[in-house]
């Protein structure tokens, strides 16, 4: 192995102890790994269920914001920094008028929409101290998708919370101008 390929297989292991710099980090090229106050947080392979819920998501809201140029929607290994942390959220969603021209490396800016899936292994209280800290980074709006309960957890501020079952209407308010979805079809 020739000190490139060493130097390249060396990235893409974590180091022992789990912590690094944020600036290390993003120069990485380490996958399937969230940056959460200077410690690496491994991200699993995600369920059949989670990819069933977030593809009944993703379809129709990219398809909606590519209809209408609204911006772009990204797939959940796309990093975020958020703050002193760099996130992938399930799917995301940044306005025309926000993305950059570099497209090269995690984006610098939150996204305008943040989802999350929760899977039957996350811990529930990590997923809201997330939706928290997309919010206090400039993420307009959160939502978390509750497959147990078959519910969406709509954020804006930790104040304003709301919560839509089955029986309600999705929509993307003024950060998805128009688009909307019955919370059911994303749990069928």
């Amino acid at each position: 192995m020739d000190q490139q390929d060493a130097h390249v297989f060396k990235q893409k292991i974590p180091p022992e102890h789990g912590k690094m710099t944020l600036e290390e980090f993003l120069q990485s090229d380490l996958e399937r790994y969230e940056y959460v106050k200077g410690e690496l947080i491994p991200m699993p392979p995600t369920s059949g269920e989670h990819g069933k819920i977030s593809i009944n998501l993703i379809l129709p809201l990219g398809m909606y914001v590519r209809q209408n140029q609204l911006g772009d929607v990204y797939v959940p290994d796309t990093g975020f920094q958020i703050g002193d942390r760099v996130l992938m959220p399930d799917i995301a969603f940044v306005s025309t008028t926000r993305l950059p021209d570099d497209l090269s490396t995690a984006f610098t800016i939150p996204p305008d929409l943040a989802v999350e899936v929760v899977s039957r292994t996350d811990i529930l209280h990590r997923v809201e101290e997330k939706a928290f800290a997309y919010l206090e980074a400039g993420t307009r709006m959160v939502w978390v998708l509750k497959p147990v309960s078959e519910t969406v957890m709509v954020y804006r501020s930790k104040t304003d919370i709301r919560v839509l079952t089955c029986e309600d209407t999705l929509t993307g308010e003024d950060v998805v101008e128009g688009f909307s979805c019955q919370v059911a079809q994303l749990f069928e």
